[in-house]
């Protein structure tokens, strides 16, 4: 049996403002879109070249889960971009607007820096070692 993961929900004020941030900044690409009913919709948005999860936005409607906007990961680094070309997509990222936390750094696993989405959820962009 065969299993994956197929989204990971991620918390907004509003799905445009979602929208927005992913398909324009870092070139996101949108995966599906289908209006629930209440004004609800199933927003499903991926990286390029992302073949199984991606991200399902999430328009957060209590006080509860707005509070929890930028924090699902209690202020740690939240979801990891892998890339092949961390340089590229870096210079990429940065022309478009993304905002990164600090300059890029070399670990023991590879390239890496942090950028968070404007509403303050955080990212690690990662080049693994040996991944060229």
């Amino acid at each position: 049996m065969r299993q994956f993961l197929s989204a990971v929900t991620l918390l907004f004020p509003c799905y445009e403002a979602g929208l927005a941030f992913y398909l324009g900044r870092p070139g996101f690409r949108l995966v599906g879109h289908t209006r629930l009913s209440h004004g609800k919709r199933r927003v499903v948005v991926a990286p390029p070249g992302a073949e199984e999860a991606g991200l399902l936005l999430f328009r957060a409607s209590s006080d509860e889960q707005r509070a929890a906007i930028g924090a699902q990961a209690g202020g740690r680094v939240f979801l990891f971009l892998h890339t092949e070309d961390f340089w590229r997509d870096h210079r990429r990222f940065r022309q478009a607007g993304v905002a990164f936390e600090e300059a890029p750094r070399e670990e023991p696993y590879g390239t890496v820096a942090v950028f968070a989405d404007p509403f303050g959820g955080r990212w690690d962009l990662i080049e693994p070692n040996g991944s060229r």
